[in-house]
């Protein structure tokens, strides 16, 4: 069934039915969030009465078609497949999927090479991309046939919708928390030069810095503990009167509180440490981490949602970042 001979049901229909907000049948569907017992109930029917399916590649499923999501990862190399963070992109792609029926599939896009959007853009099979680690020349490349059904977790374009973090926001927050526990002498680890959302924490610590009149202390980091680790020591060594590390991420915080640590420094007691991201680990290290939120679920689920639905989606969606203070700092 159809509510017009023109047009399947739309999400709206479903809502509209069940006596429900928009974003209540949204959760429903996609299985994610609350809504209560009554309200899952409601929404049941109206898909049933209605024959809603999120979108015209379930719709193809439902004929026999096989259809899948692609959360496509721009990185120098496949390692970035294992990043704890695309790992979770994944699953809460995944947990909107399934009720659809839809498969997630995870796939490594090389920086500079654009023949795997245009194979991507010419699979049948593919209902939807979800770009990670997106740059300018990614959006660039995004073939017109992908179209509306293309979305990005990081920058985005006209053509592009983008869901994102406020990094900016969290660093500052983050970098005002060191100043108020009268850290002045900051050194920060940043993320790789190459990913555009890296450089807006850079560009906050810069103007903090300059507005509190203190000195720049940056130095290039990649995401990774490892490099944490060898950022902590050459800031020890040109910098030794530090009393803060500030990295644009846990894993690389984690790094520094390892090489201070093995190096005899103590934390914070010598050096504060913060990070950003607030993964599960953060919070049960010794000492527990200083850091941001990065609600990365909530992102990678309005990511998917907004492919399945197969609707317009706002040119850019920001999710706020929050303090997280800890003993590192």
């Amino acid at each position: 069934m159809t509510t017009a001979a023109h047009r399947p049901a739309t999400l709206e229909d479903v809502a509209r039915i069940a006596g429900v907000s928009r974003s209540t049948a949204s959760r429903v569907i996609a299985g994610t969030g609350f809504a209560s017992p009554a309200a899952r109930e409601r929404v049941a029917v109206a898909v049933d009465q209605l024959g809603y399916v999120p979108n015209p590649a379930a719709r193809a499923l439902v004929r026999g078609g096989g259809v899948r999501l692609v959360v496509a990862v721009a990185g120098t190399s496949e390692a970035v497949l294992d990043d704890p963070y695309v790992h979770r992109v994944v699953g809460s792609a995944a947990r909107v999927c399934g009720p659809a029926g839809v498969g997630v599939a995870l796939h490594w896009l090389p920086l500079g090479e654009r023949r795997p959007l245009d194979q991507l853009a010419g699979d049948r099979s593919v209902c939807g991309v979800v770009l990670v680690n997106t740059t300018e020349d990614l959006l660039a490349a995004v073939p017109r046939s992908l179209r509306g059904r293309v979305v990005s977790i990081g920058i985005g374009s006209a053509t592009v919708p983008s869901f994102d973090v406020d990094n900016a926001s969290g660093a500052g927050d983050v970098l005002r928390h060191l100043y108020a526990t009268g850290c002045r002498r900051i050194a920060m680890v940043t993320g790789p030069q190459w990913l555009p959302c890296s450089q807006r924490p850079v560009a906050a610590y810069r103007r903090l810095m300059h507005q509190a009149g203190l000195p720049e202390r940056v130095l290039p980091g990649d995401f990774t503990a490892a490099r944490g680790r060898v950022a902590a020591n050459e800031a020890m060594r040109r910098w030794p009167d530090l009393d803060a590390i500030y990295a644009i991420s846990d894993e690389t915080a984690l790094g520094v509180i390892a090489a201070l640590r093995g190096g005899g420094v103590r934390v914070p007691g010598d050096v504060a440490v913060a990070g950003f991201d607030d993964i599960p680990l953060a919070g049960l290290t010794t000492p527990a981490l200083t850091t941001a939120s990065h609600p990365v679920g909530r992102i990678a689920t309005a990511a998917a949602i907004a492919v399945l639905d197969s609707r317009p989606a706002a040119p850019v969606t920001v999710f706020p970042s929050a303090l997280v203070a800890r003993a590192s700092a």
